[in-house]
């Protein structure tokens, strides 16, 4: 195998893409499609879980806990129910995510400083999302029982106790943690090697509608050089991975 007949074949497909437009629009505008497309279509952040609501407590204390909800970025109330039957067909037909059951007795508990239990039902059609749901609820609530263990002991005490530790969280790189900002620099490597496939594929296709294989079947290019030569056109760096010593 020899670099000079794949830098031959290499320039002879480079010239052709220049000299076809379809051919270079495709070289140009389809990775720029699916980059846009997957870049706005793939996405691992979870924000805004719709979240239904049966308040049977109807206190201030349920409305207190539900506002922990509202006030994050991560739930967004859709509708308030009155039944289970309304709260399944919540989920069923994906008008939400997850379901907030506060029992009738949860105020009552609160002030007697009793644990108050509220169930939660969360749609598990999608692991990953409804396993971040809960996620999320966890820290909310665990937050709302933190704000009152800490009322409840300046109640007795008169004073504000203060934490033993306090975590200030730094985000470097990302402080948005937003996902879309480490999947788009990983899809162009993905999207670059699928367009070098199909561009060399559509290379030795052209070959031979064109009927000129046999012209360089009777040339001393190997197989191998060909199809290094096509690829090195459309993605030097496909190529000089293929080129590398295994």
């Amino acid at each position: 195998m020899k670099l000079l007949r794949i830098w031959a074949v290499a320039r002879k497909e480079f010239l052709h893409i220049l000299r076809d437009a379809r051919s270079l629009a495709m070289a140009i505008a389809i990775p720029m499609l699916l980059l846009v497309l997957f870049g706005y279509a793939l996405t691992l952040d979870v924000d805004e879980v719709p979240v239904v609501v049966w308040d049977q407590s109807e206190s201030p204390a349920s409305r207190e806990f539900l506002a922990a909800f509202s006030g994050s970025r991560y739930f967004s109330f859709q509708e308030h129910v009155r039944n289970y039957r309304e709260l399944g067909e919540a989920l069923d037909s994906r008008r939400a995510i997850v379901g907030l059951v506060i029992p009738t007795d949860f105020s009552r508990r609160i002030e007697a400083r009793r644990s108050a239990p509220v169930q939660m039902i969360v749609d598990g059609s999608d692991a990953n999302t409804a396993t971040l749901a809960i996620g999320y609820a966890e820290a909310v609530v665990e937050g709302y029982s933190q704000s009152l263990a800490v009322s409840q002991i300046e109640r007795v005490s008169g004073r504000r106790p203060v934490p033993p530790l306090e975590v200030r969280p730094r985000v470097w790189f990302n402080a948005e943690l937003e996902g879309k900002n480490y999947i788009i620099p990983g899809l162009i490597a993905v999207i670059m090697m699928v367009i070098a496939a199909t561009l060399t594929s559509g290379t030795i296709a052209r070959e031979w509608e064109r009927n000129t294989m046999e012209q360089l079947i009777s040339t001393p290019l190997q197989g191998r050089e060909l199809i290094l030569g096509s690829c090195c056109h459309t993605s030097p760096s496909a190529c000089s991975m293929s080129c590398s010593p295994s």
